[in-house]
Protein backbone atom coordinates (compact mmCIF):
# COMPACT_ATOMS: atom_id res chain seq x y z
CA UNK A 1 0.00 0.00 0.00
CA UNK A 2 1.17 3.56 -0.64
CA UNK A 3 -0.04 6.65 0.77
CA UNK A 4 0.90 10.54 -0.53
CA UNK A 5 1.04 13.68 -0.66
CA UNK A 6 3.16 16.19 -1.84
CA UNK A 7 6.20 16.15 0.50
CA UNK A 8 5.87 12.32 2.19
CA UNK A 9 5.19 9.43 0.96
CA UNK A 10 4.26 5.97 2.52
CA UNK A 11 5.69 2.79 0.78
CA UNK A 12 4.69 -0.34 3.00
CA UNK A 13 6.20 -0.52 6.07
CA UNK A 14 8.82 3.15 4.73
CA UNK A 15 7.85 6.38 5.72
CA UNK A 16 9.66 8.61 3.47
CA UNK A 17 10.29 12.76 3.41
CA UNK A 18 11.56 14.73 0.44
CA UNK A 19 13.23 17.84 0.75
CA UNK A 20 15.62 20.10 -1.05
CA UNK A 21 19.38 18.21 -2.17
CA UNK A 22 22.10 20.20 0.72
CA UNK A 23 25.94 20.10 -0.15
CA UNK A 24 26.07 19.07 3.46
CA UNK A 25 24.24 15.91 1.82
CA UNK A 26 27.34 14.53 0.50
CA UNK A 27 28.73 12.22 2.64
CA UNK A 28 25.42 10.59 2.74
CA UNK A 29 25.23 10.83 -0.82
CA UNK A 30 28.42 9.28 -1.51
CA UNK A 31 27.04 6.35 0.82
CA UNK A 32 23.97 6.03 -1.22
CA UNK A 33 25.64 5.93 -4.75
CA UNK A 34 28.10 3.10 -3.42
CA UNK A 35 25.32 1.41 -2.15
CA UNK A 36 24.14 1.12 -5.57
CA UNK A 37 27.64 0.21 -7.27
CA UNK A 38 28.25 3.80 -8.76
CA UNK A 39 31.50 4.88 -8.77
CA UNK A 40 31.39 8.61 -7.82
CA UNK A 41 33.52 10.29 -5.52
CA UNK A 42 32.52 13.10 -2.47
CA UNK A 43 34.50 15.31 -5.26
CA UNK A 44 32.40 14.38 -8.00
CA UNK A 45 28.83 15.04 -5.87
CA UNK A 46 30.33 18.42 -5.13
CA UNK A 47 30.84 18.90 -9.03
CA UNK A 48 26.86 17.86 -9.57
CA UNK A 49 25.41 19.53 -6.58
CA UNK A 50 27.50 23.05 -7.57
CA UNK A 51 25.62 22.22 -11.53
CA UNK A 52 22.19 20.58 -10.28
CA UNK A 53 19.59 20.98 -7.96
CA UNK A 54 17.92 18.29 -6.68
CA UNK A 55 15.83 16.43 -4.01
CA UNK A 56 16.71 13.67 -1.53
CA UNK A 57 14.23 11.29 0.19
CA UNK A 58 14.96 10.41 3.83
CA UNK A 59 13.49 7.76 5.94
CA UNK A 60 11.84 8.70 9.66
CA UNK A 61 15.44 8.92 11.05
CA UNK A 62 17.03 11.52 8.37
CA UNK A 63 18.60 8.60 6.32
CA UNK A 64 19.26 9.89 2.76
CA UNK A 65 17.40 6.50 0.94
CA UNK A 66 16.88 8.26 -2.41
CA UNK A 67 18.16 11.03 -4.47
CA UNK A 68 17.39 13.00 -7.94
CA UNK A 69 18.72 15.39 -9.67
CA UNK A 70 18.25 17.98 -12.85
CA UNK A 71 21.08 19.85 -14.56
CA UNK A 72 19.98 23.45 -16.62
CA UNK A 73 21.61 23.84 -19.56
CA UNK A 74 20.42 27.18 -21.05
CA UNK A 75 16.78 28.14 -21.06
CA UNK A 76 15.01 25.04 -22.17
CA UNK A 77 16.81 21.80 -22.29
CA UNK A 78 17.69 19.90 -19.12
CA UNK A 79 19.28 16.39 -17.84
CA UNK A 80 18.25 14.80 -15.49
CA UNK A 81 20.74 12.14 -13.65
CA UNK A 82 22.04 10.59 -10.42
CA UNK A 83 18.02 8.90 -10.21
CA UNK A 84 19.31 6.62 -7.07
CA UNK A 85 16.98 4.47 -4.33
CA UNK A 86 18.51 2.32 -2.15
CA UNK A 87 18.21 -0.94 -2.77
CA UNK A 88 15.53 -2.10 -0.66
CA UNK A 89 13.27 0.96 -2.10
CA UNK A 90 13.36 0.09 -5.88
CA UNK A 91 10.52 -2.00 -6.09
CA UNK A 92 8.61 0.27 -4.08
CA UNK A 93 8.08 3.12 -6.44
CA UNK A 94 10.46 5.74 -4.31
CA UNK A 95 12.11 6.25 -7.85
CA UNK A 96 9.07 7.16 -9.56
CA UNK A 97 7.85 9.79 -6.76
CA UNK A 98 11.09 11.36 -6.97
CA UNK A 99 10.84 11.80 -10.74
CA UNK A 100 7.68 13.07 -10.45
CA UNK A 101 9.20 16.16 -8.12
CA UNK A 102 11.91 16.77 -10.57
CA UNK A 103 9.45 16.78 -14.00
CA UNK A 104 7.36 19.22 -12.58
CA UNK A 105 10.88 21.52 -11.62
CA UNK A 106 11.80 20.89 -15.29
CA UNK A 107 8.16 21.30 -17.07
CA UNK A 108 8.16 23.34 -20.56
CA UNK A 109 11.84 22.12 -21.26
CA UNK A 110 13.71 19.45 -23.38
CA UNK A 111 14.14 16.78 -21.18
CA UNK A 112 17.32 14.25 -21.71
CA UNK A 113 18.73 11.33 -19.19
CA UNK A 114 20.84 8.37 -19.48
CA UNK A 115 19.36 5.16 -17.94
CA UNK A 116 20.78 1.81 -16.99
CA UNK A 117 19.04 -1.12 -17.73
CA UNK A 118 17.21 -1.97 -14.70
CA UNK A 119 15.28 2.12 -15.01
CA UNK A 120 14.26 1.63 -18.50
CA UNK A 121 10.67 0.21 -17.06
CA UNK A 122 10.28 3.55 -14.52
CA UNK A 123 11.42 6.07 -17.78
CA UNK A 124 9.18 4.75 -20.07
CA UNK A 125 5.81 4.51 -17.93
CA UNK A 126 6.59 8.27 -17.88
CA UNK A 127 6.73 8.77 -21.76
CA UNK A 128 10.55 8.89 -22.18
CA UNK A 129 11.81 6.86 -25.27
CA UNK A 130 14.98 5.76 -26.48
CA UNK A 131 17.38 8.45 -28.59
CA UNK A 132 20.77 6.65 -28.36
CA UNK A 133 22.85 4.10 -26.76
CA UNK A 134 26.11 4.81 -24.77
CA UNK A 135 28.47 2.55 -24.29
CA UNK A 136 30.80 2.74 -21.54
CA UNK A 137 34.64 2.24 -22.15
CA UNK A 138 36.82 2.15 -19.62
CA UNK A 139 39.80 0.32 -18.13
CA UNK A 140 43.54 0.28 -17.72
CA UNK A 141 44.96 2.55 -20.58
CA UNK A 142 47.37 1.50 -22.95
CA UNK A 143 49.71 3.89 -24.52
CA UNK A 144 48.15 4.69 -28.04
CA UNK A 145 51.38 4.79 -29.98
CA UNK A 146 51.69 7.23 -32.68
CA UNK A 147 48.65 8.53 -34.18
CA UNK A 148 48.44 10.44 -37.50
CA UNK A 149 47.85 13.97 -37.62
CA UNK A 150 44.29 15.07 -39.40
CA UNK A 151 44.68 16.83 -42.57
CA UNK A 152 45.06 20.77 -41.91
CA UNK A 153 45.41 20.25 -37.92
CA UNK A 154 47.09 21.12 -35.34
CA UNK A 155 46.66 19.80 -31.65
CA UNK A 156 47.73 22.50 -28.60
CA UNK A 157 46.49 22.83 -24.78
CA UNK A 158 43.02 24.28 -23.99
CA UNK A 159 43.04 27.74 -22.51
CA UNK A 160 41.07 29.37 -20.23
CA UNK A 161 40.61 32.08 -23.03
CA UNK A 162 39.22 29.27 -24.98
CA UNK A 163 35.91 28.83 -23.25
CA UNK A 164 34.03 30.84 -25.47
CA UNK A 165 34.99 29.08 -28.56
CA UNK A 166 34.66 26.24 -26.86
CA UNK A 167 30.90 26.93 -26.16
CA UNK A 168 30.13 27.61 -29.08
CA UNK A 169 31.16 24.35 -30.67
CA UNK A 170 29.64 22.50 -27.96
CA UNK A 171 26.06 23.72 -28.90
CA UNK A 172 26.70 23.50 -32.28
CA UNK A 173 27.50 19.32 -31.65
CA UNK A 174 25.06 19.16 -28.30
CA UNK A 175 22.36 21.13 -29.22
CA UNK A 176 22.21 23.16 -26.27
CA UNK A 177 23.93 25.84 -24.40
CA UNK A 178 26.30 24.48 -21.65
CA UNK A 179 28.49 27.33 -20.72
CA UNK A 180 28.27 26.78 -17.56
CA UNK A 181 29.17 23.09 -17.04
CA UNK A 182 31.83 23.60 -18.99
CA UNK A 183 33.59 26.70 -17.31
CA UNK A 184 33.40 24.45 -13.95
CA UNK A 185 34.58 21.55 -16.01
CA UNK A 186 37.49 23.75 -17.70
CA UNK A 187 38.77 24.48 -13.88
CA UNK A 188 39.20 20.92 -12.67
CA UNK A 189 40.03 19.54 -16.48
CA UNK A 190 42.84 18.94 -18.72
CA UNK A 191 42.30 19.86 -22.11
CA UNK A 192 43.02 19.45 -25.84
CA UNK A 193 42.19 21.67 -28.98
CA UNK A 194 42.25 20.82 -32.50
CA UNK A 195 43.00 23.88 -34.71
CA UNK A 196 42.50 24.46 -38.45
CA UNK A 197 42.41 26.62 -40.63
CA UNK A 198 42.92 29.39 -37.86
CA UNK A 199 39.91 28.56 -35.50
CA UNK A 200 39.02 25.84 -32.72
CA UNK A 201 37.69 22.44 -35.22
CA UNK A 202 37.41 20.35 -31.90
CA UNK A 203 38.32 20.05 -27.97
CA UNK A 204 38.56 17.29 -25.38
CA UNK A 205 38.49 17.36 -21.26
CA UNK A 206 39.72 14.91 -19.15
CA UNK A 207 39.53 15.22 -15.10
CA UNK A 208 39.83 13.22 -12.28
CA UNK A 209 36.26 10.55 -12.15
CA UNK A 210 35.54 8.06 -10.11
CA UNK A 211 38.24 5.36 -9.67
CA UNK A 212 40.71 7.78 -11.86
CA UNK A 213 40.10 9.98 -14.92
CA UNK A 214 37.07 10.45 -17.18
CA UNK A 215 37.76 11.83 -20.84
CA UNK A 216 34.53 13.94 -22.11
CA UNK A 217 33.29 15.75 -23.63
CA UNK A 218 35.04 15.23 -26.87
CA UNK A 219 33.86 17.26 -29.63
CA UNK A 220 35.01 16.77 -33.20
CA UNK A 221 33.92 16.61 -36.62
CA UNK A 222 34.70 13.28 -37.22
CA UNK A 223 36.55 10.06 -36.39
CA UNK A 224 40.26 11.15 -36.81
CA UNK A 225 39.59 14.30 -35.14
CA UNK A 226 38.24 12.88 -32.44
CA UNK A 227 40.78 10.07 -32.10
CA UNK A 228 43.95 12.96 -32.06
CA UNK A 229 42.52 14.91 -29.36
CA UNK A 230 42.13 11.85 -27.11
CA UNK A 231 45.42 10.00 -27.69
CA UNK A 232 47.09 12.59 -25.51
CA UNK A 233 44.87 12.05 -22.54
CA UNK A 234 45.25 8.40 -22.75
CA UNK A 235 48.93 8.80 -23.10
CA UNK A 236 49.05 10.71 -20.06
CA UNK A 237 47.16 8.09 -18.16
CA UNK A 238 48.33 5.10 -20.15
CA UNK A 239 49.09 2.38 -17.10
CA UNK A 240 45.88 4.04 -14.76
CA UNK A 241 42.37 3.51 -14.74
CA UNK A 242 40.59 6.00 -17.62
CA UNK A 243 36.86 5.83 -18.71
CA UNK A 244 35.61 7.24 -22.03
CA UNK A 245 31.29 7.34 -22.68
CA UNK A 246 30.74 7.22 -26.40
CA UNK A 247 27.32 6.88 -28.45
CA UNK A 248 29.61 5.70 -31.26
CA UNK A 249 28.93 1.76 -31.77
CA UNK A 250 31.42 1.13 -34.28
CA UNK A 251 33.95 2.84 -36.73
CA UNK A 252 37.51 4.34 -35.99
CA UNK A 253 36.86 6.27 -32.39
CA UNK A 254 35.87 2.70 -30.83
CA UNK A 255 38.59 0.70 -32.78
CA UNK A 256 40.91 3.08 -31.40
CA UNK A 257 39.41 2.76 -27.37
CA UNK A 258 39.91 -0.92 -27.85
CA UNK A 259 43.25 -0.30 -29.16
CA UNK A 260 44.57 1.39 -25.69
CA UNK A 261 42.83 -1.16 -23.62
CA UNK A 262 39.40 0.75 -22.70
CA UNK A 263 36.92 -2.15 -23.95
CA UNK A 264 33.04 -1.36 -23.16
CA UNK A 265 31.96 -2.22 -19.64
CA UNK A 266 28.56 -1.10 -19.56
CA UNK A 267 26.19 0.96 -21.93
CA UNK A 268 23.10 3.29 -21.02
CA UNK A 269 19.92 4.06 -22.96
CA UNK A 270 19.99 8.34 -23.49
CA UNK A 271 16.35 8.50 -23.40
CA UNK A 272 14.13 11.59 -24.00
CA UNK A 273 10.34 12.52 -24.19
CA UNK A 274 10.22 14.42 -27.28
CA UNK A 275 12.47 15.21 -31.12
CA UNK A 276 15.71 16.16 -29.91
CA UNK A 277 16.35 19.91 -30.65
CA UNK A 278 19.96 19.22 -32.17
CA UNK A 279 20.39 20.10 -35.99
CA UNK A 280 23.35 18.27 -37.65
CA UNK A 281 25.83 21.32 -37.87
CA UNK A 282 28.63 19.03 -39.12
CA UNK A 283 30.32 18.59 -35.68
CA UNK A 284 29.59 15.86 -33.03
CA UNK A 285 30.03 14.73 -29.35
CA UNK A 286 32.14 11.79 -29.66
CA UNK A 287 32.30 11.31 -25.55
CA UNK A 288 30.11 12.29 -23.19
CA UNK A 289 31.23 15.03 -20.38
CA UNK A 290 30.63 12.56 -17.61
CA UNK A 291 27.69 10.88 -15.97
CA UNK A 292 24.68 13.14 -16.09
CA UNK A 293 26.09 15.77 -17.52
CA UNK A 294 25.48 14.85 -20.64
Amino acid sequence: MSVSNEMSKRLQTYELTIRDIQEADIDKLHQLSVGVGWPHRPDDWRLLLQLGKGYVGCDKIGRIVGSAMWFPMGDDFVTIGMVITSPRLQALGAGRWLMEHVMRECSGRYIQLNAPQAAHRLYESLAFKPVAVVHQHQGEAVEPGEVPMPAGAQIRTLAATDLVDMAQLDKAAFGADRTTILAALLDRSNGTVLMRDGGMAGFALCRKFGRGHVVGPVVASDAADAIALTAPHVAAHAGSFLRVDTAQTMGGFTDFLNHCGLSEFDRVTTMSREPSPRDDTGVYTFALAGHTLG
